[in-house]
């Protein structure tokens, strides 16, 4: 096993440089220059008279070396490299760090904000991201598992098919309509029940810190929910079809002959496994916990790390959204390794020797 994991993580390493290359390029290709909506941003969307917004541009482009080949541009961003005026790169770093780029986690700043380091900020967005998710993937498991269990255990009752129908239809809501609907039902348009912007009331920071605690709790609910009601109906199902599969099986049908108690026969025999589909679900999970959702992030005005992407794409700051794909690869790659090495924990007939 051991060796089996130096090798993938050995592997990962083409795969990100990879993974980069191809983001880089891509978005580099891309129509729209970022050169002329940072002064367009700057100028506050007014162009003044008598103002050469052209050398303006220039400048931008000049500085942050857009006006270099892609080739180039890709050696500053992966560093140790500094573009050179001429256009050749030679090692050590860009800018004022002489030792900046990726492979030494310096992702360079903003292109709106000069002063501010994308990688600190990234921190600051995954304080937001991570508790939200955390307790969403919890929730998830938590109903899922046993929902997917009982539905597997009583296929074709009437409650399994009752379970079905609702499920498949929670699944098929758009998550931007639902965090709508959560916000005008719960918020002062409707019943007025729950806070549906941002994570703290405008005086939070007056507050005690159990009051604190509460009011990041009341305004954490509706985006847990919105997180949580599309996996849960989906990974449910999963569990319900790995579930039935496995209790057809003869070594179950075998248990039950044994006269083992029913409990002891679907949690003990049964489950094990089928958890092989939830566990695979894991790769995927793991990047959208860590990277949070774009849509319920904009549509509760959460300062999370799917905003930044957000706010970096329709800025095109390149740098923001190198930074932001990058992570996410980086952690779907980590999520696809852990749901390997689980699987041999969880069945014992796999062997990574």
């Amino acid at each position: 096993m051991f060796h089996y994991v130096v090798r993938r993580v050995l592997w990962m390493i083409p795969t990100m440089l990879g993974i980069t290359i191809l983001v880089f390029t891509a978005i580099r290709l891309a129509p729209g220059d970022p050169a002329t909506v940072m002064i367009g941003m700057s100028s506050g969307g007014n162009l003044e008279t008598g103002v050469d917004y052209e050398a303006r541009i220039a400048r931008f482009r000049h500085e942050h070396a857009l006006d270099k080949p892609i080739a180039v541009q890709y050696l500053g961003f992966l560093g140790p490299f500094n573009v050179q005026p001429d256009g050749h790169p030679w090692f050590g770093g860009s800018g004022a760090d002489p030792w900046g780029g990726l492979l030494v986690l310096d992702l360079g700043n903003e292109f709106q904000r000069k002063t501010m380091p994308i990688f600190d900020e990234m921190i600051r967005r995954l304080r937001v991201t991570i508790p939200l998710s955390l307790v969403s993937t919890f929730l998830i498991y938590l109903f899922a598992l046993p929902l997917g269990i009982h539905s597997a255990v009583r296929a074709g009752s009437r409650l399994d098919s009752v379970s079905t129908l609702f499920l498949f239809v929670l699944y098929s809501i758009p998550t931007f309509w639902a965090g709508l609907m959560l916000v005008l039902l719960f918020g002062a348009a409707g019943f007025d029940l729950l806070p549906v912007l941002g994570l703290h009331d405008k005086d939070a920071g007056e507050l005690s810190p159990l009051a604190y605690a509460w009011d990041t709790v009341l305004h954490s609910i509706l985006p847990i929910a919105t997180l949580t009601y599309g996996g849960l109906a989906y990974l449910s199902r999963q569990m319900r079809v790995g579930m039935i599969e496995v209790i057809r099986s003869d070594y179950v049908r075998t248990a039950r002959a044994k006269g083992l108690p029913e409990r002891v026969v679907v949690l003990k025999h049964a489950l094990r496994n089928s958890l092989i589909p939830v566990i695979t679900l894991f790769a995927s999970i793991l990047p959208i916990l860590i990277g949070g959702s774009v849509i319920v992030e904009y549509v509760f005005d959460l300062p999370g790390m799917g905003r930044y992407a957000y706010e970096g794409l329709v800025s095109r700051d390149y740098g923001i959204i190198m930074a932001t794909t990058t992570f996410s690869a980086f952690m779907t790659l980590v999520g696809i390794l852990l749901s390997d090495v689980a699987y041999a924990l969880v069945d014992p007939r796999i062997s990574y020797e």
